[in-house]
């Protein structure tokens, strides 16, 4: 048992650990206040950490490669989308919670850890996978929230106006701008954001949101509207969602003539979601006792994904004779 609980990757045992403490001992009261605070703190150090790691140097550089960019930033907020639009009829065998957890899933920007790393175990362009990621992320500061707005708050019953732009904007955005100016001005600073123990920031700050995020849909009894047969279908949904944008993600760069290791960039930067912004986003944009069962259909994704994509990238690693 202990031999495979080492074998699972520490960013989602945390979670499920979280969330399991959420289900044992939700936060309460004045503590779940408290909490709430540091929640916001710890992703303001989050996304300042983001900023101080990216080389602004590098980023300008990679931004170059226009095509490469546009057909990612296509595939993360115009393709998926539209998949989570067409989601609409399933609501008669899900909830609508469940249903605006899948639309949201569909709105957030790609990861940047997790789509560099199988990036570069399948032989791809790291570089631009790097600038590719790191722009989903900027531009979903921006581009998600608006999303949310424009698709999610006309008939899903949350209440969202112009205040969700300067809430990102203050929570995200300014700290990853005082990343940038300080990784430029301050000695050290870079070096330090890149150490591995600030990487203990990502997953804490994940696991104090889906803490406080599980604790208060418990609280709320929210978790009593999520049956165990919206588990599978999300589940289902998740596999069937990967497989088959890992499979448009490579037909159409193959069509617009991408060299491989564009294609391979393409395929891991638009196939992942982020768990690391989504979640985050989610407490900005939501907040209260509804976040628990919207971040559901990601979480899962997120997992899906990781399997599905590592599987996949350990078939591409291998040596081939496909032209480069």
């Amino acid at each position: 048992m202990s031999g495979f609980l080492r074998r699972i990757d520490p960013l989602l045992l945390g979670i499920i650990l979280a969330a399991v403490l959420a289900f044992i001992a939700p936060a309460r009261g004045s503590f779940a206040e408290g909490f709430s605070i540091a929640v916001k703190l710890a992703i303001g150090l989050l996304f300042f950490l983001y900023g101080a790691r990216l080389s602004t140097r590098e980023a300008l550089q990679g931004l170059t490669n226009w095509r490469l960019h546009s057909v990612i930033l296509a595939f993360t907020f115009i393709a998926y989308p539209l998949i989570g639009l067409a989601m609409r009829p399933p609501t008669a065998f899900i909830s609508n919670s469940v249903y605006q957890g899948i639309l949201y899933l569909c709105l957030v920007p790609s990861t940047v850890q997790s789509s560099v790393a199988l990036t570069g175990i399948a032989r791809g362009n790291v570089p631009g996978a790097v600038v590719a990621a790191s722009l989903s992320s900027i531009v979903g500061v921006v581009a998600t929230p608006a999303l949310v707005m424009v698709l999610m708050g006309a008939d899903s019953g949350i209440h969202i106006d112009a205040s969700v732009f300067r809430n990102v904007a203050l929570q995200l955005l300014l700290p990853f701008v005082l990343g940038q100016v300080a990784r430029a001005v301050v000695p050290g600073v870079a070096g330090f954001a890149a150490r591995k123990a600030t990487k203990l920031v990502d997953r804490g700050s994940i696991w104090m949101v889906v803490y406080s995020a599980f604790s208060a849909g418990v609280v709320s009894g929210v978790w009593s509207s999520v049956s165990a047969l919206e588990v599978v279908f999300l589940s289902a949904f998740a596999l069937v969602l990967v497989c088959v944008m890992l499979w448009v993600t490579r037909v159409v760069p193959e069509a617009l003539r991408f060299s491989r290791a564009d294609t391979v960039a393409i395929q891991m930067c638009g196939t992942q979601k982020s768990l690391a912004a989504g979640l985050p986003m989610a407490s900005v944009i939501f907040g209260g006792g509804q976040l628990g069962v919207l971040i559901v259909p990601l979480m899962i994704y997120h997992l899906i994904q990781l399997m599905t994509c590592s599987a996949y990238v350990s078939r591409l690693a291998k040596p081939t004779s496909s032209k480069e």
